[in-house]
């Protein structure tokens, strides 16, 4: 699956030009760059403890998704300080995984370090939400 580009400049996860086991290395590297939330958060999520299994830094189409739950089709975005200044390009990843049937939720680095049960909970309701 590849999606055209929007107009201008981004800067999230995307494999442009990256085909088959190179995707597959793109995404191994950045889990070994996980940032601290990435990580807390991960170490929630693997646990299964909301009946749920995710994958980390799932390559999809030309993105890397954060977290991926395939059952539930929903994509967890840990937002860093870098997506405030590409805010128009989030949305058209969203939209482009929408597309796909794909559901996004976003979480910003604050939201999981200093509120985790809060965050927890707000996936415990997404993977509620089926439509």
């Amino acid at each position: 699956m590849h999606w055209p580009q929007p107009e201008g400049e981004h800067h999230g996860r995307t494999v442009m030009g990256v085909t088959g086991r190179d995707k597959v290395a793109f995404a191994r590297e950045q889990r070994r760059q996980a940032t601290p939330a990435e990580t807390q958060l991960w170490l929630a999520l693997r646990r299964q403890a909301l009946g749920a299994k995710f994958r980390r830094q799932h390559p999809i189409g030309d993105c890397v998704l954060d977290f991926y739950c395939k059952e539930q089709r929903l994509a967890i975005e840990v937002d860093g300080a870098i997506h405030k200044g590409q805010a128009e390009y989030d949305e058209w990843r969203d939209k482009q995984l929408s597309e796909c049937g794909i559901r996004t939720v976003r979480f910003t680095d604050t939201d999981v370090l200093e509120d985790l049960p809060k965050v927890l909970a707000a996936i415990k309701a997404a993977l509620r939400h089926t439509g």
